[in-house]
């Protein structure tokens, strides 16, 4: 299954959770908000969003600044 995440390609060789997949990546403390493709999950399902084969993911965090 390969999966687009910010922009570089992930493959797995099964199916994964949002949150399985920031897991892997090891970002889920840096992670604010999550789309796939270009929709808005909110964290409360990253658990349970299922990943389809192709999917583009964007993961974002917030950086302050001043």
């Amino acid at each position: 299954m390969t999966i687009i995440v910010n922009g570089e390609t992930k493959e797995y060789q099964k199916e994964v959770t949002l949150l399985e997949m920031m897991r892997d990546l090891d970002i889920v403390d840096k992670v604010m908000a999550a789309a796939v493709n270009m929709n808005i999950v909110k964290q409360d399902i990253w658990e349970s969003h299922q990943l389809c084969d192709g999917d583009k993911v964007e993961l974002l965090d917030f950086v302050g600044g001043g």
